[in-house]
């Protein structure tokens, strides 16, 4: 009973307020490649060309990660639905789809 009370007196003190946490950034490492989350709208320019060409405008972009490669070689990992289908592609900076 003595160690209930003190246990409900630990759990007292230690609150924590919800308002001081942020979102923090999610990166995913995985075999020495860093994948970071991109927001569609912050997709740069020849990115969003290549999307909305007449090759990829059916598709809907639902997801964007900023992939690093272990050589330093960066591109964009957009993932794609289509009628309940889906699939990624891979961009280069400069908007060239990387096979």
């Amino acid at each position: 009973m003595i160690l209930s009370a003190a246990f409900l007196a630990f759990a007292g003190l230690t609150t924590v307020k919800a308002s001081e946490v942020k979102a923090p950034v999610m990166t995913i490492q995985q075999d020495s490649t860093t994948k970071t989350p991109v927001k569609l709208e912050e997709l740069p320019d020849a990115v969003k060309t290549t999307l909305q060409s007449d090759k990829y405008k059916e598709f809907t972009p639902s997801a964007a990660y900023l992939v690093t490669a272990a050589n330093k070689s960066e591109w964009y990992l957009v993932e794609l639905t289509k009628e309940g289908q889906t699939g990624s592609l891979k961009i280069g900076k400069d908007g060239v789809v990387v096979e």
